[in-house]
């Protein structure tokens, strides 16, 4: 939006994508909902999209609810032992969870790579909140809306609604803080590693695939 409180939102969107190497990004309320409307996006249906067995249990639970199918990967390389190190690609789509990465110039050109600053571990530490990086306008575009229940960056009663979108947005004063925090990070860090459990045990996953 144009007006003055969601300036903020803006100026940290064009601060990460600065940072980043990417064109565009595109503020989000977590990762997790990142992942979903990328999937959106890409009008993903019934498709079979492989992640790594140890990751958080957000991604397999946004893959079933964009109406998908979760397929487990016990030996992919990002998984090292019981942890999880940096970031990887929804295969064989052009999204990416990069919740554990976070340095300058990262950015893939033609892909849509998914930040988190929620929790304790991560560069950023806004507790909530996330961003979506992409060099393509129509998917910045498209996802700014999306994000938004689909309004378009006027006051709503000039708004015109011909799409229906999602309460994904982040919140002003989150975006305040991670510019703070934006002066003090490095050009260079050293993707996380996490522990996280082999998902492909629980039934839950296999049985939202049906």
């Amino acid at each position: 939006m144009k007006h003055s409180t969601y300036r903020i939102l803006s100026d940290f969107e064009e601060r990460v994508a600065d940072y980043c190497g990417a064109p565009y990004a595109i503020s989000i309320d977590n990762a997790t909902n990142g992942l979903f409307l990328c999937m959106k996006y890409l009008k993903l249906e019934n498709e079979e999209i492989t992640i790594p067995a140890r990751t958080f249990m957000s991604v397999p639970c946004a893959i079933a609810y964009s109406g998908n199918k979760i397929k487990f990967d016990k030996n992919h390389p990002a998984i090292h032992g019981k942890k999880l190190k940096g970031q990887y690609k929804l295969e064989p789509f052009p999204i990416w969870d990069s919740a554990l990465t976070f340095h300058k110039d990262m950015y893939i050109p033609g892909q849509l790579m998914c930040l988190s600053f929620s929790g304790p571990h991560k560069f950023l530490k806004l507790g909530k909140g996330g961003m979506i990086l992409t060099d393509n306008k129509e998917a910045y575009d498209w996802l700014q809306r999306a994000k938004y229940f689909g309004r378009n960056p006027v006051d709503h009663l000039k708004d015109h609604f011909d799409m229906i979108g999602w309460n994904y947005y982040m919140l002003p004063e989150i975006a305040a803080r991670g510019m703070v925090l934006m002066l003090g990070v490095n050009d260079h860090n050293e993707d996380l590693e996490i522990e996280y459990q082999d998902l492909s045990k629980y039934k839950v996953y296999t049985e939202a695939n049906r």
